[in-house]
């Protein structure tokens, strides 16, 4: 074996998280402080598989570290949480009522990504403005501010109907392409500065979007967020979120992202908070 294909007895996988000192400490202030304002909300914890049959649902095929079962079936490492929590919920937990769970666990990308994070589903809920206000709070308690970013998912959706375009455009945030258009609503959307310009975007936009348009502007209200930005073309990779969507961001981390998504049938909405983007500013 070459020099440079060795791997050392000490080495780790690239991607992959080790915990010591400062950032395992930190790492258990975070989880211990949510999980108090959590339980406090009303949620029960609950802690899912590794191993998951529907991560398809969830994270491009891709990024999963997939296998086979004993029959041969496809698995794969639990690459996102939400999907199976809420089948798992609705199908298995039938007799409790409790429709708030939360949980705190790592996911895992191809090739060798582990992402430790603190995730809650309101399942049966469709209420980003209260899912905002929860991450806010887990934020507050641990002294960091933030930059709350929002959008509605259905506005990048019914653009591309509209102008035949395809919505690889939104999920690669190619603002120069949409801007090369030169149409004007869809350039006032792109350039938008503040939530006063939604009103005047949405009496020139087409009628499809101008019940996006309210509904984006109805959550940016209710968010009651100082450090507020509205970013109407934001579209999000997890495949499930659907419609309102918000990010909390610093110094170009993203540290909770969440909104509004259905599973099979079911309206819910839910948040992801990432234990090691916190980690980074805390040390720091």
């Amino acid at each position: 074996m070459s020099e440079n294909l060795k791997v050392y007895e000490h080495e780790i996988p690239p991607g992959s998280r080790l915990y010591f000192g400062q950032s395992a400490s930190l790492k258990r202030k975070i989880e211990q402080n949510a999980s108090e304002i959590l339980c406090a909300e009303g949620f029960s914890e609950i802690v899912t598989p590794f191993f998951s049959y529907h991560q398809h649902l969830s994270v491009a095929p891709t990024r999963l570290l997939r296998f086979s079962d004993s029959a041969n079936h496809e698995i794969s490492l639990r690459g996102d949480s939400t999907v199976d929590v809420v089948r798992i919920v609705m199908r298995r937990i039938k007799e409790d009522k409790q429709k708030r769970w939360f949980y705190i666990q790592p996911v895992f990308r191809y090739p060798s990504c582990e992402i430790y994070q603190i995730g809650a589903e309101l399942i049966g809920q469709s209420d980003v403005a209260n899912c905002v206000r929860i991450v806010a709070k887990l934020l507050d308690g641990l002294n960091l501010d933030a930059t709350l970013q929002v959008s509605n998912i259905e506005i990048p959706r019914a653009i591309c109907k509209i102008l035949d375009l395809p919505i690889e455009i939104f999920e690669k945030g190619q603002i120069e392409r949409i801007l090369s258009l030169n149409v004007d609503w869809l350039n006032r959307l792109a350039l938008l500065k503040n939530l006063s310009e939604l009103d005047e975007i949405s009496a020139v936009a087409p009628f499809e979007l101008k019940g996006p348009i309210e509904r984006l502007k109805e959550l940016a209200v209710a968010s009651k967020y100082e450090n507020l930005r509205i970013v109407p073309l934001y579209y999000s990779k997890m495949r499930y979120y659907d419609e309102l969507f918000f990010r909390f961001l610093r110094d170009n981390a993203v540290l909770a992202g969440g909104g509004a998504y259905e599973v099979d049938g079911t309206a819910s909405s839910g948040f992801a908070v990432y234990t090691d983007a916190l980690i980074e500013i805390l040390k720091d």
